[in-house]
């Protein structure tokens, strides 16, 4: 079958294998493994050990004692909320074809889980392959849940708790679901190939209305795949969508009480340190469980995990240590989590020395971001939300475009539709570049604008900042009548 007489090159470029992969019914023939479904189970909780208690520790020990718990309470209940979210009507909203608003959204049809049972199956990326479909919701649960909890760091110690759940529901419903489904929704590799090879075999009478069927079918992808986008396990997704969210609010939010005036340091970096460790230990469950198996992809992403979070340690580290004249352990820690980052849309697609370049420019550029860029434009974004988390997931996504590359390492793209079955290895530098450029954007105007929205309407109703007498009191005492400390 010649693709460009269906549609174009549009259907080659959609074809690629990208992160995630909807659930859908299995063809006849599809298997179950045992050792896939333990696998990602394990990594599901991995995600949630770098959220609770990783990201929580690494947030609570940069902020000032009387805001600690207030802090980890804000990670702690997002998780909570969005884990109800997700079963009640977000799963639904990212992973299902959404009819008339398939490119942007799904629809509800699996509101509540309808429908899915314990002989429910998701499609992986090999044909023939298949996930329980509890397994691959647990898997996503985590991923809606620790993408909104990352955006509390911009404006912590100054929010009200009431102010950022009534955000939380908002964004995730509005935002995240939407993003998701652009981005990571497709109809899975049997469906495609079983259509492509009806196109393929049909008469030439019959095969009008074949091409028909494939174009309905590539159709309910998500925008952003049907551009061909790569992100193995959530660059935009996750972290570019959290960040300029975060900035967002950070900037409507306005800075805290005595910024700039009166010193803010980190009440305890040990709890920093402790948390980092966590979030590197779990983000072998983000990037390694994005495969879906236990083969060899999940294997790259685990070294490319290992070594852009040490290219990206080492290299802030060290301009940190010329810059200032000594390396520090905050330095060393957020320019870990930057590498992280950074290789997580990459993850499964550059080998693993382009994963150590893109660690180490990653870790230059966040410096840059987290230092001199925010003097520069004095935001007051608390915890660098921004500057690791947006500053970091562009980078990344523009470097997978290029770093998939077969001739620097990468693993190529695969075309699902040219030869069905044949799993072939597809690579074009512009057509690929313009997919990640345009995903980019995409996920900072619908984050950055929606995040405006919302914040401006929190303001107007419930307020988004306690009275100055409270917040210089503090969170932990004037949302929740506690203290994290009595000594």
């Amino acid at each position: 079958m010649k693709i460009r007489s269906v549609q174009g090159a549009v259907f080659r470029r959609l074809m690629l294998a990208v992160g995630f992969v909807l659930a859908t019914p299995a063809v006849a023939d599809a298997a179950t493994d045992k050792g896939d479904t333990a696998f990602l189970m394990l990594s599901t909780v991995l995600v949630l050990l770098m959220t609770i208690p990783g990201l929580a520790l690494f947030y609570c020990g940069l902020v000032r004692t009387k805001n600690v718990l207030a802090t980890m309470m804000q990670v702690f209940m997002t998780v909570a909320v969005v884990c109800l979210i997700w079963m009640f009507y977000g799963y639904s909203l990212a992973f299902t074809s959404g009819g008339g608003t398939a490119p942007f959204v799904g629809d509800l049809s699996k509101a509540f889980l309808a429908g899915v049972t314990v002989d429910s199956t998701a499609a992986t990326f090999s044909p023939g392959v298949t996930i329980p479909e509890y397994a691959y919701i647990w898997f996503q649960m985590m991923f809606a849940a620790i993408t909104p909890a990352l955006i509390v760091g911009a404006f912590a110690e100054r929010l009200k708790f009431s102010a950022v759940m009534m955000f939380m529901v908002l964004w995730v419903t509005f935002v995240y679901c939407p993003i998701a489904h652009m981005v990571w929704y497709w109809p899975g590799p049997d469906a495609l190939i079983a259509a492509a090879r009806k196109v393929e075999l049909a008469s030439p009478e019959a095969r009008g209305m074949a091409e028909l069927e494939l174009r309905r079918l590539i159709s309910t992808s998500g925008l952003a795949f049907q551009w061909g986008v790569l992100d193995f396990a959530g660059g935009t997704v996750v972290h570019v969508n959290a960040g300029i969210a975060g900035l967002v609010g950070a900037i409507l939010a306005g800075p805290r009480s005595g910024y700039g005036r009166e010193p803010m340091p980190p009440h305890s970096l040990t709890l920093s340190m402790v948390g980092a460790a966590l979030l590197w230990v779990g983000w072998f469950g983000f990037n390694c469980g994005s495969a879906l198996e236990a083969n060899g992809t999940a294997a790259l992403a685990m070294g490319n995990t290992f070594g852009a979070a040490a290219a990206a340690a080492v290299a802030w580290t060290s301009v940190e240590w010329l810059a200032k004249g000594k390396p520090t352990s905050l330095g060393f820690i957020t320019g870990m989590v930057i590498g992280l980052v950074a290789v997580t849309p990459a993850a499964g697609y550059a080998g693993p020395m382009g994963a150590i370049v893109l660690g180490f420019v990653a870790g230059l550029c966040g410096f840059i971001a987290c230092t001199w860029l925010k003097r520069i434009f004095g935001y007051d974004d608390s915890l660098d939300v921004f500057g690791v988390h947006c500053v970091g997931g562009i980078l990344g996504a523009l470097a997978t475009g290029l770093l998939v590359a077969p001739a620097l390492g990468g693993t190529g793209v695969v075309d699902y539709i040219a030869k069905p079955g044949q799993m072939t290895i597809v690579y074009d530098l512009p057509t690929q570049m313009a997919a990640q450029v345009k995903t980019v954007a995409v996920t900072l105007l619908w984050s950055g604008l929606l995040s405006l929205v919302f914040f401006r309407l929190i303001d107007l109703t419930v307020g988004l900042r306690p009275v100055r007498e409270k917040e210089r009191t503090g969170l932990d005492l004037s949302d929740h009548g506690e203290k994290g400390y009595h000594f």
